[in-house]
């Protein structure tokens, strides 16, 4: 059937060059199809045409994606992307050509990088297709046109997109779930608008105290495992919507807890973190540093990472609980115990260790408030007992140099 066709001049060097292994990257499900067959023959004789029929695969296959994630999302992405307005299935098959590339970036099919690339080959094949004879495809257009089309859309299964019903039937099992690897995957691939949708009901689950313990927790553990999995972007929105729920109420223990496990606290108001932060330096002032108050101590400083400890605490609060804990950590001098053993320091053990693990993890943020402290006159008269100078040496020494 091809026996006919003249080659042309350029068809050689395409055929030399990495183009056709570029055509092995295609998923099996579009390799079986008769237009990508249809570009093998191509390529051999008519670049052009090849490089016209494989960016025509690209868009009808991106159009395919787009539906399939639903109505709902590119609605959303189109109004966020001031595109046409998308209200049935029959809006996306209309979309032009370059509208729809707009659309798939907008909805996170696509990266900034390559919906620029993929701009550029729609470019190419205008030319290709409305210049004639006066332009074919060269070598540097077939390799741009076959990378782009082939990496950013024909190598890429579909997205399962995950559902915020599919979360919520997790989230209230009878048992305490995690989520699984690949559940974690279809949220890592989710546009950002349906992490945004997931995000608000997980966290208004999280913070409804209507809701059994289970659930709650459940929704708690969903959000501190999709964290990492979220896009910054996603943060900053959920950190508006958990802000408009604070209202001027401030912030409480427990939407502190939900706001630093979604990674959203460093995006809220800072006057009220630092509100929030010196309620618990009181908490921990009202309970006191001495070594008898231990039975309080473990629960108190595993809230406190909870709230992602230093991570989102201003500096005058910060500086007052670090103080607070280097004092828990050091004790006081010793003596006889009630049993008549002899201890050269008393301190909190349920305390002191998870004191030395908050400072340890936050040591580029505490430095130099902790090496400060050695001069404060409350440290200070402890640090001239040798055995407590010895315990607060070893919080130095928990100070990495980076």
């Amino acid at each position: 059937m091809t026996s006919g066709l003249v080659p042309m001049p350029n068809a050689d060097l395409v055929q030399a060059s990495d183009v056709p292994a570029l055509l092995t990257q295609i998923r099996p499900a579009w390799r079986a199809k008769n237009l990508i067959s249809r570009v093998h023959v191509l390529l051999s004789v008519d670049p052009s045409s090849a490089c016209q029929r494989l960016f025509n695969a690209a868009i009808h296959d991106l159009r395919e994606k787009v539906t399939v994630i639903g109505v709902d999302l590119a609605s959303e992405a189109a109004k966020q992307g001031s595109l046409p307005p998308i209200s049935k299935p029959n809006d996306i098959e209309n979309y032009s050509t370059a509208k729809l590339i707009d659309l798939a970036y907008g909805i996170g099919l696509l990266s900034r990088p390559e919906w620029r690339r993929l701009h550029r080959c729609y470019e190419i094949r205008r030319d290709l297709e409305h210049e004639d004879n006066e332009y074919e495809a060269g070598l540097e257009d077939c390799v741009y046109i076959f990378k782009t089309c082939i990496e950013a859309v024909l190598s890429r299964d579909p997205i399962h997109v995950l559902r915020v019903t599919e979360v919520k039937q997790i989230v209230e099992s009878s048992t305490a779930v995690a989520p699984s690897n690949e559940l974690l995957d279809d949220y890592r691939m989710a546009p950002h608008p349906r992490q945004e949708e997931i995000l608000k009901f997980l966290t208004s689950v999280a913070l409804d105290r209507s809701q059994s313990d289970l659930v709650q927790q459940n929704a708690y553990a969903m959000i501190m495992a999709f964290e990492a999995a979220t896009a910054d972007p996603v943060k900053l929105s959920i950190a508006g919507f958990l802000q408009s729920r604070i209202g001027r109420g401030g912030i409480d223990k427990r939407t502190a807890r939900v706001a630093h496990a979604l990674g959203a606290f460093p995006y809220l108001r800072q006057a009220q973190r630092a509100d929030f932060f010196n309620l618990q330096f009181a908490q921990m002032e009202q309970i006191g540093y001495h070594w008898t108050e231990f039975n309080q101590h473990g629960e108190l400083l595993r809230s406190f990472k909870e709230y992602g400890a230093f991570a989102h605490c201003p500096p005058e609060p910060r500086q007052r609980i670090l103080k607070w804990l280097v004092l828990l950590y050091v004790g006081e001098a010793g003596g006889r115990t009630s049993y008549g053993n002899v201890r050269n320091v008393f301190y909190s053990n349920s305390g002191a260790p998870i004191a030395a693990e908050i400072i340890s993890e936050h040591a580029v943020t505490v430095r130099d408030d902790l090496v400060a402290l050695r001069s404060d006159s409350d440290v200070a008269r402890r640090l001239n007992n040798t055995h407590l100078a010895r315990r607060y040496e070893s919080l130095i020494d928990l100070l990495v140099e980076d």
